[in-house]
């Protein structure tokens, strides 16, 4: 038992740490920052879409054949990120984000990305339970899988108005939110499939929310033909490394 949990912390901590992949942007001028902001955004919104149609729903379908609970949980999902968000936008954004003044979408992104982390804990730790080679496997495909991730939400929350700093403070806060996964696996010793048949399409739709009502808009603000171009690159390449990680998966 000792070693399922070494392995599983050792593992759910490496996942944390990649929500510091942003920091390789800390010495980069800020004029080349703001140029490929919008690329990053359309990162996101592509592995966010991908991770949702790719990966979260048929995961949930894989788990258990009652569809109905899949749908609503999905709608759900959906719902409670624009209630969500409803709550965090005190005011109508007609300003442009900077740090005193953050679209709501940022903290929206944030809570989604937490709830991906939570779920991923739960996951590793019940891998690792299961077996040590099956989760480490388990765990080199969320590595893997969040590397992308991770950078487009870097990208996005920016552009949402955080500093760098702040942008990967809170990227570190919520990915701590694996660990707390892992735990309560680890603790209560549960079978949390049941939960994960919510809690997986859940997710997905608040990925589906947050990509198409939040990010695809700020996509749309610029018009410019080459820089479309290459947002609907960035956005294409999102999806795409989604794929490629379910096939090397």
């Amino acid at each position: 038992m000792l070693l399922v949990w070494m392995y599983t912390i050792g593992s759910v901590v490496i996942v944390s740490l990649l929500s510091l992949v942003g920091v390789f942007t800390l010495s980069m001028d800020q004029k080349k920052l703001d140029k490929i902001l919008i690329y990053l955004v359309g990162l996101s919104t592509g592995t966010l879409l991908g991770d949702a149609f790719i990966h979260l729903i048929p995961e949930a379908f894989a788990t258990t054949k009652n569809t109905l609970l899949i749908s609503l949980s999905i709608l759900f999902g959906i719902f409670s990120f624009f209630v969500l968000e409803k709550f965090v936008h005190w005011r109508h954004c007609h300003k442009m984000p900077s740090a005193h003044h953050l679209h709501p979408f940022s903290y929206v992104i944030l809570v989604g990305d937490a709830m991906h982390n939570f779920i991923d804990g739960l996951i590793i730790a019940a891998s690792f339970s299961v077996s040590i080679p099956l989760g480490i496997t388990t765990s080199l495909a969320i590595i893997l899988h969040e590397i992308p991730h991770e950078i487009g939400n870097f990208g996005s929350l920016i552009y949402g108005g955080f500093s760098r700093k702040r942008a990967l403070l809170f990227n570190f806060l919520t990915a701590l939110a694996a660990i707390v996964g892992a735990l309560l696996v680890l603790l209560i010793s549960t079978d949390f499939s049941e939960i994960n048949k919510f809690l997986v399409p859940f997710a997905a739709g608040g990925f589906i929310y947050v990509a198409s009502s939040d990010l695809i808009p700020e996509l749309h603000k610029n018009t410019e033909a080459k820089k479309s171009l290459l947002q609907i690159a960035t956005f294409v390449v999102g999806i795409l490394l989604m794929l490629f990680l379910l096939r090397l998966g």
